[in-house]
């Protein structure tokens, strides 16, 4: 779940139970301008302890940590748009998502990968490693070794947190 979403949730939930915006930074010990950018959604910020107290007073449970909207997104996608980004030849999903799995780097493409492990935000690639492991039927940790592999073959920047 999204801050945003929180904030629609506590919103909602205060009102229910007919709490001001003040009655509910006082109990939960937030701030009143806290509150009102949580529930505003511009908050970009609010630490794991201060959401549980205020859901808490609310009576709200937090829901269950999971990868079922993770799942969803479209990893190996973005992880090629990512990397095509500068280039006139664009880096096909399943393209990227066999280098990944294989270890091997299609020379048109070496400029890519490069980009993308110097320069994509790490959960994109994550989620590029997860679903090129679930194509290729191998386990993760086969593609993060050739991730390692690729890394230091192309002599990228961050090599060391592909290690």
């Amino acid at each position: 779940m999204i801050l945003s979403d929180i904030g629609q949730a506590v919103r909602t939930r205060r009102a229910e139970l007919g709490l001001s915006q003040v009655q509910l930074a006082h109990l939960s010990g937030l701030s009143r301008q806290t509150l009102v950018g949580l529930e505003n959604g511009t908050l970009n910020d609010l630490g794991v302890n201060r959401v549980a107290q205020v859901l808490a007073v609310l009576g709200l449970d937090v829901p269950p940590l999971s990868t079922q909207a993770r799942r969803k997104k479209r990893g190996l996608w973005m992880a090629a748009k990512s990397a095509s980004v500068s280039y006139a030849d664009e880096l096909a999903p399943e393209t990227l998502g066999k280098a990944l799995a294989s270890g091997a780097v299609p020379p048109p493409f070496a400029a890519h990968l490069t980009h993308l492990l110097d320069e994509a935000p790490v959960p994109v690639v994550v989620m590029a490693v997860e679903e090129a492991a679930e194509r290729a039927h191998v386990p993760p940790r086969r593609v993060w070794r050739n991730v390692a592999r690729l890394a230091d073959a192309l002599a990228v920047h961050r090599k060391a947190l592909w290690a």
